[in-house]
């Protein structure tokens, strides 16, 4: 067996899986050192058995991001599949100068390729989501590669063979002419005006630097008020607790009665005591 044939089999991970993965995960990793010597020669002299090495270290880390997108229902070995073409885009276009590893600058064309293989499958669910849907989409589908838009007389020998309405021939085919936005895109299209739905749709709370920061933020808040309460009197202390801290909170006229005052005096002692805890947390 070649090495150029034994590369292309494990750029397809077969019905043995966990073999796969247990073969991947055998392949050495590279050292830094080792990476840039291989990375050079394949960027300076097209080397093309140092494009398999390279390749072939790093098909661990696609099993790795592949694992992360197991909830859309997908196989995970067509994942793979998908993450692994993405990588040998990565490797073509990796440059050992920019002082980065391999890993870092590839991550973002394994996701690309998986991300659009996850849009091309999802979209049959998009554009037909019944039965009667899924079988006009197909049947519409091959009529439309020998029609342009069709004419009413088409539509309607098409709606009278699959035994549907004009109307829904003609729904169809407004999504199969449709054109889905890829979820990254090449580098070179990204402008400030047209930016891919991958910046857009990013779900900011599950990057796991700003769940730190933020929890870091209520922590030194929440000391702050601690603080800022314990240089209160006690009177002043009970107040802010039972209008703003506590489950149920009381009312000013229970307040009220509770230190035989006013109902207008525990506004004034709420309002100077919320203004004194604000002042020593901003301090």
């Amino acid at each position: 067996m070649s090495r150029n044939l034994q590369t292309v089999e494990w750029m397809a991970p077969g019905a043995n899986l966990g073999a796969y993965m247990q073969g991947v995960n055998a392949i050495p990793i590279l050292s830094a050192d080792e990476e840039r010597r291989i990375a050079e020669d394949l960027y300076y002299d097209d080397d093309v058995d140092a494009a398999r090495q390279l390749v072939m270290s790093h098909l661990r880390f696609v099993v790795h991001i592949a694992r992360s997108y197991n909830g859309y229902g997908l196989p995970l070995g067509d994942l793979i599949q998908e993450g692994n073409v993405g990588l040998m885009k990565a490797v073509k276009r990796f440059d050992p100068e920019r002082g980065v590893r391999l890993v870092s600058f590839a991550v973002h064309w394994i996701k690309a390729e998986i991300h659009e293989y996850i849009l091309r499958n999802w979209r049959i669910v998009k554009v037909a989501t019944t039965k009667a849907q899924r079988k006009l989409f197909f049947n519409l589908r091959g009529a439309k590669k020998r029609l342009a838009w069709l004419t009413n007389d088409e539509a309607s020998a098409i709606a009278d063979d699959l035994g549907v309405k004009v109307e829904q021939v003609r729904e169809m085919e407004q999504r199969l002419s449709a054109r889905d936005a890829g979820f990254d895109l090449p580098a070179e299209e990204e402008d400030d005006n047209h930016q891919a739905p991958v910046y857009y749709l990013e779900d900011k709370s599950s990057d796991p630097a700003i769940a730190l920061e933020e929890q870091d933020w209520e922590a030194s808040n929440y000391e702050k008020m601690s603080m800022a309460l314990a240089n209160l009197d006690e009177r002043s202390q009970d107040i802010i607790r039972a209008r703003w801290l506590d489950d149920e909170k009381a009312t000013l006229h229970e307040l009220a009665a509770k230190y035989s005052v006013s109902a207008e005096r525990i506004r004034q002692l709420e309002q100077n005591a919320m203004k004194k805890v604000r002042g020593m947390m901003e301090a």
